[in-house]
């Protein structure tokens, strides 16, 4: 079994993804499928509490001894606010 580290930014939600939720969890509790535009608007995948996903620019280190990612802190976008890190198996 392999593991793999992701990292994630994430920007707090708007006014906007608080609409957006509200469709999807009337769909949802209505058991009506959610809007297209909607589900484009999440990326195919259910609202995260903590806003909207970004990239960030993060560099791998490999060395001898360890493997991971850097990122440079002033290159992390204004609008981040939560920084996530998690391991996959």
């Amino acid at each position: 079994m392999s593991m793999s580290t992701h990292v994630a930014g994430f920007v707090p939600p708007d006014e906007t993804w608080q609409k957006m939720k509200a469709i999807f969890d009337a769909c949802r509790a209505a058991d009506v499928p959610v809007p297209d535009e909607v589900e484009d608007f999440f990326e195919g995948e259910d609202p995260d509490p903590a806003g909207m996903e970004t990239g960030l620019p993060v560099r791998k280190l490999n060395d001898q001894d360890r493997a991971g990612y850097e990122l440079d802190v002033k290159d992390i976008p204004a609008t981040v606010k939560t920084i996530r890190f998690w391991n996959e198996w």
